[in-house]
């Protein structure tokens, strides 16, 4: 058996890039601001950070005007989804203690008291 962590995904498990991709799983889609305020950091940032999940497929933008202003939305996609939710249940097994598969080979590591 695998260890979780093989499960983790290291484009989102970035502390901002998670953050986005956990404020757009509980939403339809969020505008652009109201997100850079969420997370709370620069909508430079926050841009640099979007490009990653939309390169990666994990987010999609939907640009539209309100009057004459620019409005960004973002949501999740459905892989962005499936991502997290197997990035949020190798991270509960981790946090639970994994174990390894009573057939696996034992780690040569010493008791508590041994010494060599």
């Amino acid at each position: 058996m695998n260890h979780p962590r093989k499960a983790l995904d290291a484009v989102i498990h970035a502390p901002i890039r998670f953050s986005i991709v956990a404020a757009l799983s509980k939403i339809d889609e969020a505008d652009f601001k109201s997100l850079y305020e969420t997370i709370e950091i620069t909508d430079s940032a926050l841009s640099k950070q979007i490009s990653i999940l939309a390169d990666a497929g994990y987010v999609k933008m939907r640009k539209t005007f309100v009057g004459k202003r620019p409005r960004t939305y973002l949501a999740l996609t459905s892989v962005g989804r499936q991502v997290l939710d197997r990035h949020l249940s190798a991270l509960r097994e981790i946090a639970a203690g994994y174990e390894p598969a009573a057939d696996a080979p034992a780690d040569d590591l010493e008791s508590p008291g041994q010494s060599h």
